[in-house]
């Protein structure tokens, strides 16, 4: 279940044409997402306002990584857990470089966080990358649920201008209960939604 397909009807999702089929799939896909057990983090970079804010700057992709896998270690050191890390191949340099700026993040720690913050909470020194063809379930999910969640964080902050389908606004319902906040304030703005 790749987003694009399902928009645009590809192969499988072309049946989706139908506007019965249509309604009954998405109301399976809203019961997938409240259902599940999973929290979201959402890292937005604007790339070329932190390309030009710096000298010398951090990949906009490794520093996104780096300020998910400060919430994400955060979360599971809260809840005394271990987590894996897992991304969506984007090509073999892309990969390696990926990989190493986890393994940096892993060993080094990240401004805001020593490295044992994230050795206590990542399973694996190594990020676990895996190509679209695998089909892993909650690559698919992040994929859907993305797009719906950045746009609705750029609206929110009145970077962009728009509104969401009403699929994309009954998602968003349902995504919201799944954002990761802070325990106390049930603040979601730097834990489950982050701007750079």
């Amino acid at each position: 279940m790749h987003r694009s397909d399902i928009i645009n009807r590809k192969g499988p999702f072309g049946i989706l044409t139908d506007p019965a089929r249509r309604d009954t799939f998405d109301q399976g896909l809203l019961e997938v997402v409240a259902y599940a057990s999973f929290k979201v983090i959402c890292v937005v970079i604007d790339k070329k306002k932190h390309l030009s804010a710096y000298e010398s700057p951090f990949h906009p992709y490794h520093y996104c990584l780096a300020a998910l896998l400060d919430r994400y270690s955060g979360y599971l050191n809260f809840k005394n857990a271990l987590g894996d890390v897992m991304a969506e191949s984007r090509g073999r340099e892309e990969d390696r470089q990926l990989e190493d700026a986890y393994h940096r993040v892993y060993e080094s720690g990240t401004l805001m966080f020593p490295r044992e913050h994230h050795q206590r909470a990542l399973s694996s020194r190594h990020i676990k990358i895996k190509r679209k063809e695998a089909n892993i379930p909650g690559l698919q999910l992040a994929d859907i649920l993305a797009h719906p969640v950045k746009q609705s964080m750029l609206m929110e902050r009145a970077a962009m201008v728009g509104s969401q389908s009403p699929f994309g606004a009954r998602l968003l319902q349902t995504v919201d209960r799944k954002l990761n906040r802070n325990v106390r304030t049930g603040k979601v703005w730097s834990y489950g939604k982050v701007m750079l």
